[in-house]
């Protein structure tokens, strides 16, 4: 395991949601600092293709929302992603107006979007909530719920054939309620890591944040919930850090933690057998701390890119708050679990400033791509909420 490859210029977003669907990786929306972040612009679409690593915006709508809101939707933060096939199902989310609670539908083979009428129980409008999907359903955890302005921790399904929603009722103990945290499905069962939440309002006039490291998991046979009992080293609790899943064990990676005011950008591996944490520090050059990241599994390699970190310049005594001094990325950082011989002397070419010119077309090609920054940096508005 190692990282192979870092690039700049590409997307620059925060609090974005993406998936793969086979060797493309499509980014779905976000923010990052300079625009307007309460219009109701029509969400963008970034595509990266991971052989060649080269992104490319996708085309949307360039009628005003409004004027499609049966089909189109709006640019947000917070809201999740999950792969059905061939589609891409988005699904809650907010800009800094309101949140939503209408399903959308990304096609991609034609290339566009629906907004699948559905049945049941439709959960309510919320951002920085989970979203799994297990068999043909996909899982709704948490986050913050607009109705009742609160963290939550109920759970919604949506079958995924049908576009029913049932409501779950659950029975014995369960996790704190809290938003950005991260789940997993491994097998039958939904691991759930981190996030924010509150200390009882009672005790804290406001009250104060709470960062849980307790690891959790729903069986998803009955929905009861789990704590596990863990060894090894724990990661600390955090919130907006990213969560994969790679040959049946949980990575995570980054985060934040606002009463230590850290940003992170360590790795750790559950294993779901054992029960042990390990922290993992793969050779190369690893992405900074961060938070709100997007990081997507496609084969043996994770494709982590975006995300907000604090100035470099900011001392340990500036008083200023940390929400007003962080700088959003444009980079991707590719790790890969089982580097091959030609990706590692292709890493050796170009450490060691080895002549290319002798090398097959392809293989310069190959290199030049994996160096080479991408070309489509662009402002977007900037979220503050997780």
């Amino acid at each position: 395991m190692r990282w192979i490859a870092y690039l700049e210029g590409g997307p620059k977003r925060v609090n974005h949601a993406a998936v793969n669907v086979g060797h493309k990786i499509y980014s779905f929306g976000g923010y990052c600092t300079g625009e307007n972040s309460k219009d109701y612009a029509s969400m963008d679409v970034h595509v990266l293709n991971t052989t060649t690593f080269r992104w490319t915006p996708h085309p949307v709508s360039d009628l005003p929302y409004f004027e499609n809101d049966d089909i189109l939707p709006y640019k947000r933060y917070g809201h999740t992603a999950v792969v059905y096939g061939d589609k891409v199902y988005i699904w809650g989310g907010r800009n800094d107006r309101a949140s939503c609670s209408t399903l959308f539908c990304f096609d991609t083979v034609w290339h566009c979007w629906t907004a699948p009428k559905t049945t049941g129980s439709v959960p309510p409008a919320r951002d920085g909530h989970t979203a799994c999907k297990w068999k043909n359903y996909m899982i709704v955890f948490g986050g913050y719920e607009e109705e009742t302005d609160a963290f939550g921790r109920s759970i919604y399904y949506l079958n995924l054939d049908t576009m029913h929603w049932t409501y779950v009722n659950i029975s014995g103990e369960e996790p704190s309620m809290r938003d950005f945290h991260t789940t997993v499905c491994i097998g039958d069962r939904m691991y759930m890591f981190g996030g924010r939440g509150t200390l009882p309002s009672q005790w804290y006039m406001p009250p104060q944040e709470r960062y849980c490291n307790q690891l959790w998991y729903l069986d998803l046979n009955n929905f009861v919930w789990h704590k596990v009992p863990v060894s090894g080293h724990v990661p600390p609790g955090r919130r907006s850090h990213s969560a994969f899943v790679y040959k049946e064990k949980m990575y995570i990676f980054g985060g934040y933690n606002s009463l230590h005011e850290k940003h992170f950008n360590d790795m750790y591996q559950f294993d779901p057998e054992t029960s042990v944490w390990k922290r993992l520090k793969p050779p190369g050059k690893r992405p900074c701390e961060r938070r709100r990241q997007a990081c997507v599994i496609v084969g043996d390699r994770v494709f982590l890119f975006g995300g907000t970190s604090p100035e470099p310049s900011r001392s340990s005594d500036d008083t200023q708050d940390i929400e007003d001094k962080l700088i959003d990325h444009s980079d991707m950082y590719v790790l890969d679990f089982s580097p091959s011989l030609k990706t590692l002397c292709m890493i050796a070419v170009r450490k060691h400033k080895l002549d290319e010119s002798v090398l097959p077309h392809n293989l310069k090609m190959d290199i030049m791509n994996m160096f080479t920054p991408n070309k489509i940096t662009v402002n977007r508005p900037n979220n503050s909420a997780g």
